[in-house]
């Protein structure tokens, strides 16, 4: 029988699985050995001292439900553990007053506590019976072996979903614009290439709208940097607060943002334009310095994307925005 549990395990071990799908394997193999009717595993919650029923096999009986959570100072492995009695075939007497046991009616226990490698208790791996049954040192044996076997998969599990959660974050910080935290100008190439292929499928339009900060400099050399950055932190959530989730507001670099959103044939050009125009323009409180910005130079088109890609459309827009530039600037010598 050992022979072929080994073996199970070998081949349990060398395919890639889930930690459920190797426990209920495992508790399988264990209900082999011990010839218990209910093998589980267990997490203590140390915060809430509740003792919860993780995975079992019920095969008798007997059942010991998945879900089910008791006080753990109440339990039966507290006492096993507690008194490093990890086999009993006397339950029934020998912890006569742990009513979760006597109301299921478990005569013969077997735990053994799953510590992991940092020393932390995680919980027990059990097996019960309602039938008196005597010591068998290859259960022992086969219950330590699958403990370690279950914490080594918990801290695999563990690490991860660590490494999972820190490459999300590295793509996530890779992707935004760290002063305003809005999409730079990776992200908006890569957004707006969605954005058009969104638009070719709905056979809808897509508006994209380049924005350059006119007299950004200035603003630098008067105020500081400090301003600078807070003025561009301002404009960056004031465009937010217009566009929709489904938009894209980025930052492309410098004093340079750019907009833009799918459209059916009711939005017109013209007022998305000028909508732009009053979001950036007004007042802006920059510290302790007041500034009453005139506006921004936009450049917009109204783009076919069956007829143009993103990276034509972003250079449309450029191009539009210097036609915008230029002209202010006329109306600003003329005046």
């Amino acid at each position: 029988m050992s022979d072929i549990i080994l073996a199970r395990v070998s081949q349990t071990l060398a395919t890639e699985q889930s930690l459920e799908s190797l426990v209920r394997q495992l508790l399988e193999m264990l209900e082999l050995v011990t010839h218990m009717e209910s093998t589980y595993l267990t997490r203590v919650d140390n915060s809430t001292r509740l003792q919860h029923v993780v995975y079992a096999r019920n095969t008798g009986d007997m059942q010991i439900p998945e879900g089910h959570s008791l006080p753990w100072e109440n339990s039966l492995c507290k006492r096993a553990v507690d008194e490093d009695r990890l086999f009993s075939n006397d339950v029934d007497t020998r912890w006569a007053e742990c009513e979760a046991a006597q109301a299921i009616g478990i005569k013969t226990f077997f735990t053994t506590p799953v510590h992991l490698a940092d020393g932390s208790f995680y919980g027990t791996l059990c097996a019960s019976s309602r039938e008196r049954h005597s010591f068998n040192i290859n259960s022992e044996h086969v219950l330590d072996l699958f403990a370690s076997l279950i914490a080594r998969y918990i801290e695999k599990e563990s690490l991860v979903a660590q490494l999972r959660e820190a490459n999300a974050a590295l793509v996530a910080y890779s992707y935004t614009d760290e002063l305003t935290g809005l999409a730079n100008r990776r992200a908006v190439y890569e957004q707006l290439d969605a954005l058009f292929n969104d638009a070719r499928q709905h056979q809808s339009r897509v508006l994209v709208a380049f924005i350059d900060l006119d007299d950004f400099k200035e603003i630098n050399d008067v105020h500081g940097h400090q301003a600078g950055d807070e003025f561009l932190i301002q404009v960056g959530q004031r465009l937010g607060s217009v566009m929709s989730h489904d938009d894209i507001v980025g930052r492309l670099g410098g004093d340079e943002f750019l907009v833009a959103c799918e459209i059916s044939t009711g939005i017109q050009k013209a007022a998305f334009l000028e909508q732009l125009y009053r979001q950036i323009k007004g007042h802006y409180q920059l510290g302790d310095h007041h500034l009453h910005y005139p506006g921004a130079s936009i450049g917009i088109i109204d783009a076919d994307p069956r007829a143009m890609d993103a990276e034509s459309a972003i250079q449309a827009a450029d191009a539009a925005m210097y036609l915008d530039k230029k002209a202010r600037q006329r109306v600003s010598v003329a005046s």
